[in-house]
Parts: structure tokens; sequence; C-alpha cells
């Protein structure tokens, strides 16, 4: 409730905590998915969002609680769409968010609500922030720089840390002597284990439908917060407020749309796929690993991001996919978001130096042996049209890959900059009825 009192969720006014850290490989993770599955064994209806653009974190949650994750970010989306998303913890008990990053860590431009740091999520939803703190190398020391993030902004709700990678009792113990001195309450301390990690690659973790043992490793994650946290505190220690005025998801940019989805193409944004099921729209889904054609029926084909460059060879060998995708793009709509838009180019080089063929519905060359990373917001107005927005639409996005263009011969999509508005060179490209952009979609400006 908007005083935070109650154990419900209603419309856009949910309690919460927003786990968050220093900076990024303290912990999160682990304390996120041990929580979320916790909470849910315990029988409460928990909700879990991911602070900022994260393609991958909120299948993990999903995995964890039952339950679609949605991201919240407080740079590329309007107080209606927060605030719509907000209301997907319509009839949970708790929210529990993860944050990305560094808790205070965002860009340096404001976007259409804020610069894009879990604090100002936290603050936004009225979720105090539980802190989670590497002690490794250090003891009482670890309490300044945990009073530090406390500081950093008083009016931050903030519930209080939990010590990770503890190495013994006593460290344990002086480390809390610290807290207790600054006023810093301690949730709990997780010692220190070498097999609580999960797989990761270029992107970050491997994605959740690709790890053989996740389910037993989200339930080691419940086991061992169970033993070292105080989830009855947790709970305690979790507020709401409104997020901001209601407003509605996405709209859908076709009727019947094929996504794909495996192994190559799989980040979607939930609160994009639950706004088109949310409007009525039909989602297709299809496997290019399995070589399935996209349905004949589709008004659009749209390909999400992902690891098409791990897949190559046998994205190279899916004739029937290639086929039904030329067949479709024809006469319909073709969209292709990062790993998407490189299936859709004429080639992609591989790690390994070897070139693969692509569809060729579009000239583009990429290459993952010439490796560079490119990640950040990315703001775009549309020269032609995208599936769902018109020409002259501003767009609102995130870009990560490491990928190389070495030729991008179509017209380009639109003109894309960065978070402060600096101009990239990754533009997209369309030719007839196919598109593709670098950015993953998030929104279109409000009010644009």
């Amino acid at each position: 409730m908007i005083d935070g009192q109650g154990t419900g969720a209603r419309g856009n006014d949910a309690r919460g905590i927003m786990i968050s850290a220093p900076s990024s490989g303290t912990g999160k993770t682990t304390v996120m998915l041990g929580l979320l599955r916790a909470l849910s064994d315990d029988g409460m209806r928990v909700q879990a969002f991911k602070s900022g653009p994260d393609y991958i974190d909120p299948a993990f949650h999903r995995a964890a609680s039952g339950r679609a994750s949605f991201n919240l970010d407080t740079w590329a989306m309007g107080d209606g769409l927060l605030g719509a998303i907000a209301g997907q913890a319509a009839g949970a008990e708790i929210c529990i968010a993860e944050g990305s990053m560094g808790l205070y860590d965002g860009v340096a431009t404001r976007g259409q609500s804020g610069f894009g740091s879990s604090a100002e999520t936290a603050a936004l939803m009225g979720w105090p922030v539980v802190l989670v703190v590497d002690v490794s190398g250090q003891a009482q020391s670890a309490a300044a720089a945990a009073l530090g993030f406390r500081m950093y902004n008083p009016d931050l709700p903030f519930a209080g840390v939990i010590l990770n990678r503890v190495a013994s009792p006593r460290h344990e113990r002086l480390t809390r002597l610290g807290m207790e001195k600054v006023g810093l309450t301690v949730l709990g301390a997780l010692p220190r284990r070498g097999d609580l990690t999960l797989p990761e690659r270029h992107l970050g973790l491997i994605q959740a439908v690709e790890h053989p043992y996740l389910d037993a490793a989200i339930a080691g994650y419940a086991d061992f917060l169970r033993a070292h946290v105080d989830l009855e505190a947790i709970k305690a220690a979790a507020r709401g407020k409104a997020a901001g005025k209601g407003g509605a998801l996405p709209k859908p940019p076709a009727q019947r749309i094929a996504l794909a989805q495996d192994a190559a193409f799989s980040f979607t944004y939930p609160h994009l796929v639950e706004g088109w099921h949310a409007a009525g729209a039909e989602v297709l889904p299809f496997s290019p690993l399995a070589d399935e054609a996209p349905d004949s029926s589709a008004d659009l084909v749209w390909l999400p991001g992902g690891y098409p460059e791990l897949h190559a060879g046998r994205l190279a060998a899916a004739q029937t996919f290639a086929d039904g995708l030329r067949e479709h793009a024809r006469t319909r709509p073709v969209h292709g978001e990062c790993g998407g838009y490189m299936t859709l180019g004429q080639a992609l080089i591989d790690k390994q130096g070897q070139r693969h063929a692509m569809v060729g519905l579009l000239g583009l060359v990429t290459s993952y042996e010439t490796r560079k990373l490119h990640l950040g917001y990315r703001q775009a107005r549309l020269h032609s049209a995208l599936p769902g927005h018109a020409p002259g639409a501003r767009l609102r996005g995130h870009e990560f890959h490491y990928s190389t263009i070495l030729e991008q011969p179509d017209a380009p999509l639109a003109s894309v900059g960065d978070a402060d508005g600096n101009p990239v060179a990754e533009t997209g490209s369309c030719r007839g009825h196919v598109s593709g952009t670098f950015f993953h979609l998030i929104t279109a400006d409000e009010g644009a």
C-alpha cells in the first residue's frame, strides 16, 4: 500500500525491496535468485523486477519465482510506461528488484524520467535498498564504504546490508562490529563459497534456457540464504509507494507476430511481449536453430537478439528457415534486433574467422573475429518505417554486443545517438520490407 502497510500489492502500489551493491560482481544475482525461490517456496506471491536494461536476468528471475519478471528503466521509460510495468505486480505480496551495476551508476544525461540508476528505481517505487557488500580483504573498513552508499543520498530508503564472501566466524564478527558502529543493519552474512557462481560468457550470464541444472542451482541458492540471511527481517523491511500515473504497455506492431525463440534468439524485453498479448495480438514462436520457418500466416516476423555468433554454422545450414523468411519478406515486414539484424545480413564471420552465409535480406556483413564492445543506451529518430512506428518516430533502446560492422550498404534506418546524443555508427538499415537495428527497442518517446 502507499503507506507501506499490509502484505498485498494493488495496482502500482507494491511493497518491495531493491537488491543492489557497490559494483558488479558482488553477488547480487545469488542473493536475488535465492531470495525469490525461498519466498516463493514459503507460499508468497513474489514479483521480480530488473532495474535497467537487461535481456538475460529476467528469465532467471522467472525460473526462480515462477512469475514473469519485468524491467523498470528510469532513463528509457516515461512515467506512463513505468506505471504500467509496476502494475504487473498486481496480486503479488512482495516485489524483489535486482539492480544493475552499482547502486548509483547511471548515465550523464537525463532521459524521459531520470538517469537510469538502481537508486532512482528504488526511490521511485519506495523500495528500501538491501546492499550486498563483498567484504573480501576487509573487515570494519567495509562499514565505511557501506556508510558512504547510505549517506550519498540520505533520502533513499535503506533496509540494510548483506555481507558476502565472509571468510570465517571471526571475519564476520569484526565486520558486523563495523556495521553496528555506523548504525547499519546486517540482514545476513554469506560465507565464501566457490560453487555458487553461474556460468558466464561475453554478454554476461549464459541464458537460463542453456543452464543444464538451473532449478537445482536456484534451489541451492535458496537453501544458502535460508541458512545465513534473516528472511523475516527482509520481508518486514519491504515498503512501497505509487510509481506514478498509470499508463499502457507498448502496442503490438502487428496482429500475428512470428517471434524467433531459441538459444540463438531470446533477448526480448518482457514488457513488449506482455503488451502484445494484452492488446490481443497472437505471438507465434518458432526456432531458426531447429530450421523452422515462420508461420506463413504471420503479419510480421521479429528476430530478437541473442547469440547467432555461437550458432552461425547451424543458422547458415537452416534452409527451411531462410526460405520461409525470404518468402515472407516479399510482401510483409521482417525486423531484426542485434543478433537478429546480423542474421538478416549477407554474412557473419565467427570468432575463428570463418565466414557464414546468412539470410541475405540485407547487405550487412558483421565480424565476431574483430571484437569491439558496443554498450549503452540509444536514442533514435526513424528515417524509414519500423514495424509499429512511422518515419520520424523517436525511439529509445539499448545496445550491447561485440560484433564489428564490415559492410552496411543498405539505406540507414535511423539517426542513432547514445544517451548524451552523440552519433553512433550503428544506424540500422532497411531494404524493402526488411529492417534491422543493433539496439534493442525499449519504447517510443511518450508524447513524441
